[in-house]
């Protein structure tokens, strides 16, 4: 596959998916910058760190202008919290909304319209913005990330730039035990495991390669059968 190495922003690199994509694309021969509330723990010349608290416009304004001149945009920050209707919480909905999709919006806005053809967006969605019992604001926020790439595929298709979605089912990361998850884990896939934090960074890394010029306002789901 050929890749296209560049400097690129990757949301959450502190921890489980967010850390996967950038070590994937380090070993690929990216520059990363990693943006996160702490430091990643990353040790290679070519990563660098943004300090920066994405469910804040001061914090997306940092983290994109310390990855000025990026190619390619990957959010991966997110948390999940899960209640039934009866016991939504307000403030857990808008903390979902501020970093999922606000800031993908932020940083989209200070970084894509820059980019040029080749440049590549991927934003981090879930198999439950179609919808799930318990997590109907977790899954309202992805949605919402669906809704905002296929519109930036749209304008931006014609410069070259293309925008995607790489939505995994759950993944084998420490948001397995948030305690805003209210102790509730999901059910294994068919495949019998939970899907690898690897496997999509894996994905995301063909969706930022030059074979992957074509695709664009599209959704890969990761799901380990449970969507069968």
């Amino acid at each position: 596959m050929e890749v296209r190495p560049g400097r690129v922003l990757v949301t959450g690199s502190s921890s489980g998916i967010g850390a996967a994509i950038a070590a994937r694309l380090l070993a690929e021969d990216w520059t990363v910058v990693g943006a996160a509330r702490r430091p990643a723990g990353i040790a290679h010349p070519a990563y660098e760190e943004a300090i920066a608290d994405l469910a804040t416009a001061e914090g997306c304004a940092a983290a994109a202008a310390r990855a000025d001149g990026a190619s390619a945009f990957v959010h991966a920050a997110g948390f999940m919290a899960t209640a039934p209707l009866a016991d939504l919480d307000p403030a857990s909905g808008e903390a979902m909304w501020r970093l999922h999709v606000a800031a993908a919006e932020r940083v989209a806005q200070a970084l894509l319209p820059r980019m040029t053809e080749g440049g590549r967006v991927v934003l981090i969605g879930s198999r439950a913005a179609g919808g799930a019992p318990g997590r109907s604001q977790y899954a309202a926020s992805k949605a919402a990330l669906v809704a905002m790439a296929r519109s930036w595929a749209r304008e931006f298709v014609g410069a070259g730039v293309t925008v995607n979605v790489v939505a995994p089912a759950a993944t084998a990361t420490p948001m397995l035990d948030d305690p805003r998850r209210a102790g509730e884990r999901p059910k294994l896939p068919p495949l019998g495991r939970y899907v690898r934090p690897e496997e999509v960074a894996a994905a995301v890394s063909f969706l930022l390669s030059r074979e992957a010029d074509a695709i664009t306002g599209q959704t890969l789901t990761i799901c380990g059968g449970a969507s069968l």
